[in-house]
């Protein structure tokens, strides 16, 4: 019954902060409650006050009231710690689902001074990420969420706060971030080797075959040419060549291999599980964009058209992350 109420009277306050990826702090979303160390304080004062009038002790009065009255600056400069703070999200990258994620907070400070001990966090989750701001200057703060299945997720909502400087007040704000956050699939462990490539068919087969032939290259590998990638040596028959007193390097034949066009999909993967199957064609792309080869995917009914690259590895993962 108190968890239920507790969630709802929670959900009321977050669907009063309207979602935005900068805000201003100030008197109207900055709250600030005593700690338990400030109530134990006030307790430690109450019974000094009443010894005091008891016992009629001058001293007693000096210091009660002398605490009092440091706590009394401390609330105010606790207060004044986090308020004037500009906060600014930086748009999260795309991750892995299981692999812990970092969102990236920028802290703006236009005061003369340092604002110290600013906390941040994701909302009840416990594991803050401490720093100071200096004086008419930036921080960036790093905060570490694992986001559980693939998809398109709003990023959760955000605390801040601060006990400084003498840790009897809490100053915290919380913040709804309007991005959102890209969420892969998680890549088999161990998946099995790339399906066989499709056979091209009509003028592209024969445009790669005349091609090839005009090169006078061999099959699958040729002499490595200067400013070839890496990728494509052939290092095995690299090593062999070596042992047999040769330095000839020889190359994979990226002519030939397109020939054929490597597509990933749902049949490939070959297993009845949707999100196996996902993860299997996740791991899949990985691979594939390792070995530098051309691929495709057809994945619920959507179609990336094969190709490589860091922009075309970005499309074929984000098809995988948002399809049904």
């Amino acid at each position: 019954m108190i968890t239920t109420l507790r969630s709802r009277i929670d959900g009321w306050f977050l669907s009063r902060r309207p979602p935005s990826d900068t805000l201003e702090l100030t008197q109207r979303n900055v709250y600030i409650v005593p700690t338990r160390a400030g109530w134990t304080l006030a307790a430690t004062l109450l019974v000094l006050l009443v010894a005091s009038i008891n016992y009629q002790l001058n001293l007693g009065y000096l210091l009660t009231f002398l605490l009092a009255g440091s706590v009394a600056v401390g609330m105010h400069v606790c207060h004044a710690t986090l308020r004037g703070l500009a906060l600014r999200m930086v748009p999260p990258e795309a991750q892995f689902a299981g692999a812990a994620a970092v969102f990236r907070v920028v802290l703006h400070n236009t005061r003369r001074s340092v604002r110290y001990g600013i906390g941040m966090a994701v909302r009840g989750s416990g594991q803050w990420a401490w720093t100071d701001v200096p004086a008419e200057g930036t921080a960036t703060v790093e905060i570490a969420f694992q986001p559980e299945r693939r998809g398109l997720h709003p990023v959760p909502p955000l605390t801040a706060e601060t006990r400084f400087p003498l840790g009897t007040f809490r100053v915290w704000t919380v913040w709804r971030p309007a991005a959102q956050m890209l969420v892969y699939p998680t890549p088999e462990a161990h998946p099995p080797p790339l399906p066989p490539g499709e056979p091209l068919s009509g003028p592209a087969a024969a445009s790669a075959a005349m091609r090839a032939q005009n090169a006078g290259e061999y099959d699958g590998v040729r002499a490595y040419r200067r400013g070839d990638p890496l990728k494509l040596v052939v290092w095995k028959k690299a090593a062999r060549a070596q042992a047999n007193g040769s330095e000839d390097l020889v190359s994979r034949d990226t002519q030939h291999t397109q020939r054929e066009e490597l597509w990933l999909d749902a049949h490939a993967a070959a297993l009845p599980d949707t999100e196996a199957r996902l993860s299997r064609l996740c791991a899949w792309v990985l691979m594939a964009d390792r070995l530098g080869v051309d691929y495709g995917i057809r994945v619920a009914g959507r179609t990336v058209s094969p190709s490589q690259g860091e922009a075309h590895r970005r499309a074929c993962l984000e098809a995988l992350a948002l399809c049904a």
